[in-house]
């Protein structure tokens, strides 16, 4: 995109605040106003406060020096908090609109990013952006204002002079553009570089215990060091980018300062210049390098935002979820059709899933088992529509799925997955987590005895008001699975996906989850993706995946007595106790 229409989009999230933005722009006018006044002062009070008869107003010059002042101080406190206060809301209504884009986001696009590249936009680049957005305008406006009042007074006492200082024009203009596309390069990998960054940290503090157990500290401190030493390469490159603009800038400046002061002493030795008007020529001239410098440096703010609002925009262009269903269903009986149905995830040649066909009746308990990379997953991940078919479609009660508006469709599953996801919140709003955090207190504890985690839930410190820690880091396994199926409960769809987990748990709390799942599962259609065979001997009915493709399917007893692919995975659990889990069909 290019940098001027890059920008307009960002300053339309200034658009909003208009009227503040207005008002910290007008407190900018006074301040720059007020920049030409010290050396107009200057000149009189030189030529004429020495001389034999000065002027009678000369004598209010303090006076007039404190009111100026205070004028000043007061425009450039209002400048400065409006400003302030428009800037942080462009980071709050940039960073709710990244929020609520990434919550719209299908589940393909979070195949392909890291959450701490996420992460960074939200939380660096936003930054970024804002400062291009806010700090930029403000800067280029009052110093611009303040160089064109210097220089209108400049031409004002001598326009020869500097009609010299408007010479340096051409070569700073070059010197900036030059700068501008080193500190845009720059800025640009040091978006992708943080985001690295914090995708390494991320992995490190989610996964301390592996980390801690098989002793991978040095290995995580020497990919950090890595990822941090790759941020800190790209800062100094813009660093030293930005560095050569002011100097570079200044060296141009003051060979045209050296012209004019040659000259200036020259006029004033033949009369053409009085003593007063050098010196408030020379005082205004240097009154012109600091707003030089600062819109020299604003540059690079300026590119390092442009450079974040790229990758800002980039990912709120992302095409969000498809939802092209209009069909409302309301509650379903829960009968899923799969019809030839293949998966092949984007950018892979390998087949997910290949020719599925099959009719799961409703109040139907299946059971999909197999080894890794089977297709378990991709073929329970197509009835949300997590993702979409590659051939074929999926139908609901005779519906095809894509037909059905995803709220629809959604609101009639309910999910236990094998990873548990809880909240930062209380017990109480874990359960009614989403379309049912309006369910009364009886509506959550009846959900929370079905699900057998009422006594536990009673035990806690604060009952159902407790918070459980990031991911409920505060309960055991057994417990977060209980608090999982709860909620499950408590939404009471019709269709029920569970991710088996109970091979991770001691005797005790896999009793509570087994009966917790048999309220859970009682009339309702279940698809279960089996960890354990001993748990799925009594499901109505049982799919045996192998390379995306259903290698076998019956009861418990007919697939036993095929003697195929079940029976061999089956005698393999059995050995030795029917309690232990097969890493191989994970």
């Amino acid at each position: 995109m290019r940098e001027t229409a890059l920008y307009l989009r960002l300053l339309r999230y200034v658009r909003p605040y208009l009227l503040t933005f207005c008002v910290s722009i007008v407190a900018m006018v006074i301040v720059a106003a007020t920049e030409p006044t010290l050396p107009a002062l200057l000149q009189p009070l030189l030529d004429q406060s020495f001389t034999k008869n000065p002027p009678k107003w000369l004598n209010w010059l303090p006076a007039i020096l404190v009111v100026l002042f205070i004028i000043r101080g007061l425009a450039a406190f209002v400048s400065d908090y409006a400003i302030a206060w428009v800037g942080n809301k462009v980071v709050y209504d940039l960073r709710q609109e990244i929020f609520r884009q990434l919550i719209r986001l299908p589940t393909p696009f979070y195949d392909s990013h890291s959450g701490g590249a996420l992460m960074s936009k939200v939380n660096y680049d936003v930054a970024q952006v804002t400062e291009a957005a806010t700090n930029v305008v403000t800067v280029s406006i009052k110093d611009s204002l303040t160089i064109l009042g210097l220089f209108a007074y400049l031409f004002y006492v001598n326009w020869q002079l500097t009609l010299i200082c408007l010479a340096v024009g051409p070569p700073v203009s070059y010197v900036v553009r030059n700068i501008s596309r080193r500190l845009r390069r720059a800025n640009r990998e040091i978006q992708r570089t943080m985001g690295d960054m914090a995708h390494v940290v991320e992995e490190a503090v989610a996964g301390h215990r592996v980390v801690k157990v098989f002793s991978g500290q040095q290995y995580e401190v020497r990919r950090f060091e890595h990822a941090a030493g790759a941020v800190r390469r790209f800062n100094m490159k813009q660093a030293a980018a930005a560095a050569a603009g002011v100097p570079g800038t200044q060296i141009f400046v003051a060979i045209a300062v050296a012209i004019v002061i040659a000259l200036a002493i020259q006029l004033s030795r033949n009369g053409s210049l009085t003593v007063g008007g050098f010196v408030a020529f020379l005082v205004a001239m240097l009154q012109l390098l600091p707003p030089l410098k600062r819109l020299t440096s604003v540059n690079t703010i300026l590119q390092r935002g442009l450079a974040a609002a790229e990758s800002i925009f980039a990912l709120l262009d992302e095409k969000p979820e498809t939802d092209s269903g209009k069909e409302q269903i309301g509650r379903a009986r829960g009968e899923l059709s799969f019809e030839r149905v293949g998966l092949r995830y984007g950018g892979q040649d390998r087949t997910a899933l290949a020719g599925i066909s099959l009719i799961v009746a409703p109040g139907e308990s299946l059971a999909l088992v197999g080894p890794s990379g089977g297709g378990k997953t991709s073929l329970v991940n197509l009835i949300p529509r997590f993702y979409q078919p590659s051939e074929g479609r999926v139908l609901l009660d005779g519906h095809d799925l894509n037909d059905i508006t995803l709220e629809s469709l959604r609101a009639n599953i309910a999910l236990v997955s094998q990873d548990v996801m809880l909240f930062n919140d209380t017990v109480a709003a874990n359960i009614a987590y989403g379309s049912k955090d309006s369910a009364s207190r009886e509506e959550i504890e009846d959900a929370a005895a079905g699900a057998h985690a009422l006594e536990f839930i009673r035990a806690l410190p604060q009952g159902f008001d407790t918070p459980i820690g990031a991911n409920g880091v505060l309960l055991s396994g057994g417990q977060r699975q209980r608090l999982a199926i709860a909620r499950a409960l408590l939404k009471n769809a019709p269709i029920l996906i569970f991710d088996e987990a109970t091979s991770a748990l001691d005797s005790e709390s896999e009793r509570h989850v087994q009966a917790a799942l048999e309220t859970l599962m009682r009339g309702r259609t279940t698809i279960v993706i089996a960890h354990r065979l001993s748990t799925i001997e009594k499901a109505h009915r049982i799919v045996v995946l192998d390379g995306g493709k259903i290698a076998e399917m019956g009861n418990h007893a007919e697939l036993l007595a095929k003697n195929g692919l079940y029976a061999r995975l089956y005698r393999l659990s059995s050995h030795g106790s029917t309690e232990i889990s097969l890493p191989q069909i994970y």
